[in-house]
């Protein structure tokens, strides 16, 4: 009772001080209904075959309008709900082109699956002209059949394939749109033709396996048999938001294959399919029995499809280039480790005429290499001690690459070419982190600049540089912040006790004095590879703390990214160790600190940061007076095969390092109090992670407390769900360290 009312005034003191000098406090509410969120631009696509234009969504989801690369005007409608003839959807979700630029693919009643998998109702609408320079403006139904997954596009427009209920179908557009069926076997929990599994979606971060030939005569796929995947269950209630009147007297429950560390993972094969012989081959992989294929591609050579395979262990990554009628499969690059290989370089892959883009950590960090179709070394693109981020493009009439990297800092991006000869230059004019879409033909793109203060500034450049028109600047959003007193980020950095060097953000509240004892609430992820210090903007839960009275602070500790291999894979078999006794030295250097209560040291994060959370107040340092754990894994062994086994590899190979890596293992040693929060409907981070540790922490007489999500998934949220969540964690907090 005596803590409440110190935080309520507190807080009124914190108010007063901020009237008292003309601005607005922050509210939650605002924070969380995105009132401060940027102002981004809707669905953008660069035209295929187009290199001057790039089509964009309205707001409201109704019109598809070109517009022009060189001066950001609008060009055309290209597609309209209101006019187009017998439009049965008045708004759309999503569009794609056709590769050849002249046809739409418009997905409506979107259904999410998982995180990146939906199906969707699939319209077309042809963009052709007629001899008049007319177009139909007649939508057509994909499909009479159901709703779809996974679309895609013959290269030369005239055929779609997609997948329903795991089995693959072919529509042939000159002939009315008649629809075929190519696989005959899917079946939910047992086998899946062209879309990957839950593991493989999730942790290779993809969500079609489906590819056509580039002469539209074959198509190749990937097949997932998840026969031998154990399965895991959660229950699912009425609920509210939304509501499932089914289960209102008698919950139900939701079953899928989840392949957790050592456990079978499914059997995967390749496959293709003649569309016009209709003849279905297997290709001869010399896969591992339980390898992985993250990815297929048709290259321009349509003999050959390039197949992408990882070890278990996912040290070994090999290319090869499979012909789709022999079978034969030839390997043609192989890059190997004694960590792991990252789950980004698939997608930096790409292929062209005669050769294809390749990233490696090879030389210790992450870099560009260029690679004959036959798997020589045409050249190393890029080095240095930085990290090639994204592999943009390349135009092949300059023989120019394009990419982003952190070479000016682990904590920035910038967009860069360089040439044949290896002449480089910076293409985005602002300090901070840069992200650039480029369109058809690499002549322009579009670039998104953000800083610490600086909120998302999007424009369109040309190929060297010069900007050439603003799209968003968020003045809008920079005149309503003006109205409040926000806190600001600033970076410093600090040397641990072992002499490692970490990098970090802090955030101090407007009415700081450097006088004053203040609590502090520090936030990390720490996941390996990822990276919460870097120069871009936010406001977010931890902004509203900051204003409220707390120092919040964010460190990246070892394992997280931007720094190269070795920063990054000195966790590797033993995660959550090093990264634990970071967050304790980030504790203990902030306590050294004139401005710091020492004895108010909070710390939360969620998923993998909820994990840290718990190993942190259990490393057996008693630096943290309170802390959250949201969504937080507990012990790998009940994490997925491939996430968890990449870093850690099997149990049975492992023991020693998931004991040692186990939040469960370590509870004896939790200090300070705890709040633990779940969603029931997880389905990645599964509630068993968070049942079974408050489980060990009974059996043990430690107190703590726990907010548990009905029907909610790892982003919990839905209705009011965030703001619940948002208060549940300032009330707790508030009462710990405010006092």
């Amino acid at each position: 009772m005596r803590q409440t009312a110190m935080t309520l005034l507190l807080c009124f003191c914190a108010l007063c001080a901020v009237q008292a000098q003309g601005k607005q406090p922050l509210r939650l509410e605002d924070i969380v209904s995105g009132k401060f969120a940027p102002q981004g631009i809707r669905h953008i696509t660069p035209i295929p075959g187009d290199p001057e234009h790039y089509a964009q969504t309205d707001d409201g989801g109704t019109r598809i309008v070109k517009y022009s690369f060189r001066t950001g005007e609008q060009v055309e409608v290209l597609f309209d709900a209101a006019t187009a003839r017998e439009c049965p959807f008045k708004h759309f979700d999503s569009y794609s082109f056709s590769p050849d630029g002249q046809t739409l693919l418009i997905a409506t009643e979107t259904t999410p699956i998982y995180r990146r998998s939906f199906t969707a109702v699939y319209y077309l609408y042809s963009l052709k002209r007629n001899m008049e320079g007319k177009i139909n403006n007649k939508v057509e139904r994909l499909s009479d059949g159901g709703p779809q997954q996974a679309p895609v596009f013959s290269p030369d427009g005239s055929m779609v394939a997609f997948v329903r209920d795991n089995d693959i179908y072919l529509v042939k557009r000159a002939f009315g749109n008649s629809e075929s069926r190519v696989t005959e076997d899917g079946e939910r929990n047992r086998v899946l033709n062209g879309i990957p599994d839950w593991v493989y979606e999730e942790e290779f971060a993809f969500n079609r396996a489906l590819e056509f030939s580039a002469d539209s005569k074959m198509l190749a796929y990937i097949r997932w048999d998840e026969s031998q995947v154990p399965s895991y269950s959660f229950p699912l209630f009425a609920g509210e938001a939304p509501r499932y009147e089914g289960f209102a007297k008698y919950p139900g429950s939701y079953t899928y294959k989840y392949p957790k560390t050592g456990e079978p993972n499914s059997k995967v094969s390749v496959h293709t399919f003649d569309i016009k012989a209709r003849v279905t081959r297997t290709m001869q992989l010399p896969l591992d029995e339980d390898g992985y294929i993250p990815r297929i591609r048709f290259t321009k050579d349509p003999d050959k499809l390039a197949v992408m395979t990882l070890n278990r262990h996912q040290n070994r990554m090999d290319i090869y280039m499979a012909n789709p009628r022999s079978t034969v499969c030839k390997l043609v690059l192989r890059d190997e480790t004694d960590t792991y290989i990252k789950e980004g370089i698939f997608d930096n892959i790409r292929f062209y005429d005669d050769a294809f883009s390749f990233v490696s950590e090879r030389s210790g960090y992450n870099h560009l290499y260029w690679y004959s179709l036959t798997g020589s070394l045409l050249r190393q693109v890029t080095s240095g001690e930085y990290e090639v981020k994204e592999f943009l493009g390349y135009d092949p009439k300059d023989q120019i690459f394009y990419y982003t990297s952190n070479e000016e800092s682990p904590l920035r991006k910038a967009v860069y070419k360089v040439d044949k000869k290896g002449k480089k230059q910076k293409l985005s004019a602002q300090e901070g982190t840069n992200s650039a879409l480029f369109g058809s033909g690499m002549k322009y793109f579009l670039n998104t600049y953000t800083s610490l203060n600086t909120p998302p500034v999007i424009t369109l450049n040309d190929n060297k540089g010069k900007t050439l028109a603003t799209l968003a600047d968020n003045k809008a959003l920079r005149q309503t912040l003006a109205a409040y007193d926000v806190p600001q980020k600033e970076f410093f950095s600090f040397r641990t006790s072992d002499g490692t060097s970490l990098n970090g953000w802090m955030m101090k509240p407007c009415t700081f004095s450097p006088e004053k004892k203040y609590p502090v609430l520090m936030y990390q992820y720490s996941g390996p590879g990822s990276q919460e210090v870097t120069d871009v903007f936010g406001i977010s839960w931890e902004t509203y703390m900051a204003s409220i009275g707390y120092v919040v602070v964010c460190v990246d500790g070892r394992g997280t990214g931007g720094r190269g291999a070795a920063f990054e894979k000195c966790t590797y078999l033993n995660l959550g160790v090093k990264e634990a006794r970071d967050q304790v030295e980030t504790a203990l250097y902030l306590s050294g600190q004139p401005y710091v209560d020492k004895d108010r040291i909070g710390i939360w994060g969620w998923s993998y940061g909820g994990y840290m959370t718990l190993m942190s107040m259990s490393e057996g340092t008693p630096v943290f007076r309170a802390g959250v754990a949201v969504a937080a894994v507990t012990d790998w062994n009940y994490y997925d095969t491939i996430y968890g086994e990449r870093f850690m590899r099997t149990p049975q190979e492992n023991a020693e390092g998931y004991a040692a890596s186990s939040a469960m293992g370590r509870a004896d040693k939790l200090h300070g109090d705890l709040l633990l929060v779940h969603g029931m409907a997880d389905d990645n981070v599964h509630y068993q992670n968070c049942a079974e540790y408050a489980e060990r922490l009974v059996q043990l007489g430690k107190q703590f407390d726990m907010q548990v999500y009905t029907n909610r998934n790892h982003s919990i949220y839905g209705g009011g769900t965030r703001l619940h969540l948002y208060t549940r964690l300032t009330r707790f907090f508030n009462d710990r360290l405010m006092k």
